[in-house]
């Protein structure tokens, strides 16, 4: 009987989440580089190249990936032959290594998780409590998968009971529109079939813990019906042109991953649930012989994709002089390097902003003029005046878009994926934009903050409103004053250049 040790299993799982915050799975980077290799879209060749030089980064540097450093998923496969020599709970256990890795002093990880979800929403600070996945199988080894997955992917989760006779095929393409860019493409489709609902979406999560092998799939050619439905997927997913970062392109997915179970003959339960481009699972087994070894991936594995600011083609804007005609100018689809100020304010922000507002109170900063970045970054470490600090998902602040610009004086905001009509609509009566950075370069987006200061609600942690000094920082003009929206343009042409899927489906 093996024996696993409380403090070897904690250690191991700590271990685990702090190596896929800085280190993609090879097979990721791999699939990415070729799919840059192929792009024929000059926006999403560019967004891709700013995420393979931002994973390379990382690699290097050991700082995070992405500034949303998850929820930290953890699957467990116990062996029966196991015993636990433990004081504490295995949910336990698995609590105290995230703990130690998120707190990590040399590459804090960002706490998102909160307490009360219903309620109070508190922060726990530690990034606690994991979510934990049991099963007990024949054996006497136990083997771990720690997965670290973002809200912007997680939220775009899908569930669809669909009758016994529907094409599961139809759905996904009906429905993977619908998930808009806030989950970063290119990544990972995994989808799950059959059992039950809760067992249709634990098996699309569980996945999406495969490697990336879709391009050996393709060379040897499907042997079941899952495989063929895999291939079918991928070719017609990417035919609907979304492309890296939902600004168009050749490439959506780089594989799509099934697992499915059998199910009562009334039902056909299908789950869909997205990796993005920050993909960070580890997988390793103990037997009782000490903590896990995760051995580093080779560095010289990585694409030479070395991304820099690009002062010819793009337009130098200095926010500190920025003037509202200025932003009405801008055009769909141009790229600006930002310089100077800039405020940044997310969901709980925003919120209290306009419950000041509601009560006529002054608020702790003026906007008027000023552009606002979607934004919660990771704590600093070491002589970082800011850690990684990508974008967050626009659309949860579309709600607030007619306040801001409306009653606070704001002329433009910076933040990831698409725009839904309602701020559309805002941003064209105000002649505003939006302007969109990439998700899943958070660590490269962070080398453009030359300095960051807390100006107001500093009580809500990475959420505060901070002021942020930039140079060079890229974005893409991407809903301008006159509504015009990249995310619904560059897809439709890109969908209609590859020529598979009619233009309707979209």
């Amino acid at each position: 009987m093996t024996t696993i040790k409380q403090e070897d299993f904690i250690q191991s799982v700590a271990d685990a989440f702090q190596y896929i915050s800085y280190y993609h799975p090879l097979d990721y980077i791999k699939a990415l580089g070729a799919a840059y290799e192929r792009e024929q879209s000059p926006a999403a060749r560019d967004a891709i190249a700013q995420i393979l030089t931002n994973s390379r980064m990382c690699a290097e540097g050991h700082r995070p990936i992405c500034q949303d450093t998850g929820i930290a998923v953890i699957f467990l496969k116990v062996g029966m032959d196991v015993k636990w020599e433990a004081t504490l709970s295995v949910q336990e256990m698995c609590d105290e290594g995230v703990r130690r890795a998120y707190n990590n002093p040399d590459n804090k990880l960002r706490a998102s998780v909160l307490l009360d979800p219903a309620g109070a929403r508190k922060n726990s600070r530690d990034n606690t409590p994991a979510v934990v996945h049991y099963e007990i199988v024949p054996g006497h080894h136990l083997e771990v998968i720690c997965a670290a997955k973002g809200g912007g992917s997680e939220n775009k989760s899908k569930f669809y009971a669909l009758n016994p006779s529907d094409s599961i095929v139809d759905w996904v393409l009906k429905t993977v529109p619908t998930m808009g860019a806030g989950w970063c493409p290119p990544g990972i489709l995994g989808i799950g079939i059959g059992g039950t609902p809760e067992k249709a979406m634990l098996l699309a999560k569980e996945s999406l813990m495969a490697p990336v092998d879709m391009h050996e799939l393709i060379a040897r050619g499907a042997s079941n019906r899952v495989e063929e439905l895999r291939l079918e997927l991928y070719e017609k997913v990417n035919a609907l042109g979304i492309g890296a970062q939902g600004l168009g392109g050749l490439t959506t997915v780089l594989d799509v991953k099934i697992l499915d179970y059998p199910t009562h003959a009334a039902s056909l339960p299908v789950a869909m649930i997205p990796n993005c481009a920050a993909t960070r699972h580890a997988h390793f087994h103990l037997d009782g012989s000490g903590p896990a070894i995760l051995i580093p991936p080779d560095l010289s594995e990585w694409p030479e994709v070395n991304w820099t600011p690009n002062t010819e083609t793009s337009t130098q804007v200095n926010l500190d002089t920025l003037t509202p005609a200025e932003v009405a100018s801008w055009k769909p689809g141009q790229t600006l390097l930002l310089n100077g100020k800039m405020l940044t304010g997310r969901d709980a922000a925003h919120k209290r902003i306009q419950d000041m507002l509601a009560k006529g109170e002054k608020l702790p900063v003026d906007f008027t003029n000023r552009v606002i970045y979607y934004v919660g970054p990771v704590d600093p470490v070491r002589d970082e005046v800011v850690g990684p600090a990508g974008p967050t998902t626009a659309t949860r602040m579309d709600k607030f878009t007619e306040m801001m610009l409306a009653q606070t004086g704001l002329i433009s905001m910076v933040g990831k994926a698409e725009r839904g009509p309602t701020a559309i609509e805002a941003i064209r009566k105000h002649q505003s934009a939006y302007l969109m950075a990439v998700g899943g370069a958070a660590y490269l987006v962070a080398k453009a903050i030359k300095t960051a200061r807390v100006v107001g609600f500093a009580d809500l942690g990475m959420e505060a409103i901070y002021e942020f000094e930039v140079r060079n920082m890229p974005v893409t003009v991407a809903v301008d004053s006159t509504g015009t929206s990249v995310h619904h343009t560059g897809p439709k042409e890109w969908q209609a250049r590859i020529g598979k899927i009619p233009v309707a489906v979209a």
